[in-house]
């Protein structure tokens, strides 16, 4: 541009401050999991983990700016001026913050360098660890029998060392005290509100790693509670209850009554299919972290699917075989290009089990057949008792599908069977899955629903010691590809989401009993 009058207008991003929520991912608001969906970039902290990183949209560029106490991989005016960078590049910015980034958070300070510089921005709040660690532990912040409100304070320190809090007047107030970051300046604390006059057997609290399977809650009193905390190794992050309401812990604590409590289930499942177990686990009250390790990926250009399409629009089929809750969806999408379900009404459908089953219900269609035992050999074999000479059926499944269908099947004489690959599995690996650490955890399973799913696990994490897996299975051949990499494993009784999870609820036991 030659013309020095001329002005270049270059299109500013926006900045999002999302809360988190306290570590259950599921506290995360509807607001925030919805502006974090279509983000650009995501800045991201340490106490953002767990199944909240299932959450981190595909395709952004993710950003770990975590910090803990004495170890901080960025400072505050360096992750404030990076907000600023990325928005200047036009990108819809998400910083999230763990809990609620308006409480101890910091959150004003990084926009601050924003509104200098005109960025738009907005702020969606989160539910804070102050009132839903202890809410997680049964212990109300307020209770108008035991006390008039609930201060929060932090326990952080101020650069000069010191903690500066007026515990004088916190004693006065009665009110239920909360102390965020106060594990390394517990007995600070303890000490100080002991020297402004509270009595020694007033009830407290420590919820450490709150609204998380690791969940532990110590349950004490203020003149004892640095003794129980050094006693139990608690450490940080973990909230600090003082006050009459910590007493009620034990008749109000409800997590201990879930299936799953303390459980952790790593969902293997790709990520269009994960929601439905995911779901479930978390209702029995364990903790999920969605890993897909494999993904499904509709073969391009398929002129061997939309011939038979068209061939089946003609009445050329006598069955269509559906072998996975992805092959009826793929397949599906292709029939709605040139036609409709009525193309299917001079043919019969047989679904492998009940996640295939219930795709096509979402369809208005109901199986002709499904197989006793719910794999390929059987589906075959009792298939074939069905078929006439002269049938012709139509398989549309993955590009690596079961060869024991087909063994059956072909068992059967002067029958045309038309295998067509509909789409290939993908291995993948989340980047920030660390598998071999997070596996390690005596209480954390990986489910899995297919062979598949388990060589998807092993190919996303060859470097580490797969024999450490605790591997829950669907089915025989799930089973015996995980045995094959030496994991250890249980088996579901039936074919379907809801004996998995009964299986992990059962596994737990196993090894709970066995360390007891």
């Amino acid at each position: 541009m030659n013309n020095k009058n001329e002005c270049v207008n270059i299109k500013k991003g926006k900045v999002w401050l999302v809360g988190a929520g306290p570590g259950e991912m599921s506290l995360i608001t509807l607001k925030g999991r919805d502006v974090l969906a279509d983000a650009d970039v995501v800045v991201y902290d340490a106490l953002v983990r767990g199944g909240m990183m299932s959450l981190l949209p595909e395709g952004a560029e993710l950003i770990y700016v975590g910090k803990r106490a004495g170890n901080h991989t960025m400072k505050q005016d360096e992750i404030n001026a990076l907000l600023l960078e990325k928005a200047l590049e036009g990108k819809k910015v998400v910083r999230l913050k763990g809990g609620d980034p308006f409480l101890f958070g910091r959150g004003g300070e990084e926009l601050e360098l924003l509104v200098k510089n005109g960025i738009d921005f907005e702020i969606v709040p989160g539910v804070t660890s102050a009132f839903a660690a202890p809410a997680y532990a049964g212990i109300p912040v307020t209770h108008r029998d035991y006390c008039r409100g609930v201060s929060v304070i932090t326990g952080h320190r101020k650069s000069n060392g010191c903690l500066d809090v007026n515990f004088k007047a916190l004693a006065e107030t009665g009110n239920t005290l909360v102390f965020l970051m106060g594990m390394s300046t517990k007995e600070i604390i303890v000490n100080g509100l002991l020297e402004a006059g509270m009595a020694g057997d007033t009830p407290a609290a420590i919820v450490e790693k709150g609204t998380t399977s690791s969940q532990r809650v110590l349950t004490t009193d203020l003149v004892h509670l640095v003794e129980i905390a050094e006693a139990n190794h608690a450490e940080a992050p973990a909230v600090i209850v003082i006050g009459h309401t910590a007493g009620l812990a034990e008749r109000l604590k409800w997590r201990d009554s879930l299936p799953l409590n303390g459980v952790r289930a790593v969902v293997t499942r790709p990520k269009e299919l994960s929601s439905g177990l995911a779901s479930m686990l978390r209702k029995k009250g364990a903790e999920v972290i969605e890993v897909p390790v494999i993904g499904i990926e509709p073969i391009p250009d398929n002129d061997r699917l939309r011939d038979a399409i068209s061939l089946l629009k003609e009445g050329g089929y006598k069955w269509i075989v559906l072998t996975s809750p992805s092959g009826v969806r793929v397949f599906f999408d292709e029939l709605m290009k040139t036609a409709d379900v009525r193309a299917l009404a001079g043919c019969r459908i047989a679904a492998i089990g009940k996640g295939t089953e219930t795709e096509l219900a979402k369809r208005g269609l109901l199986a002709d057949m499904i197989p006793s035992k719910f794999d390929g050999r059987t589906l075959g074999a009792e298939l074939s008792r069905l078929l006439e000479p002269g049938d012709r059926i139509l398989i549309p499944r993955a590009s690596i599908g079961n060869k024991a269908l087909n063994e059956e099947l072909s068992k059967v004489n002067d029958i045309i069977i038309d295998d067509i690959a509909t789409y290939d599995t993908v291995y993948r690996a989340a980047e920030w899955f660390d598998a071999a650490k997070e596996l390690a955890d005596p209480e954390t399973f990986a489910l899995f629903t297919s062979a598949s799913g388990v060589r998807g696990f092993v190919n996303a994490y060859p470097d580490m010691d797969h024999s450490m897996v605790k591997a829950i299975c669907i089915g025989a051949m799930t089973a015996s590809e995980a045995e094959k990499h030496g994991m250890k494993v249980w088996v579901s009784e039936e074919a379907m989401l809801t004996s998995l999870a009964d299986r992990l609820m059962q596994a737990s036991k196993e090894l709970s009993d066995n360390e007891g």
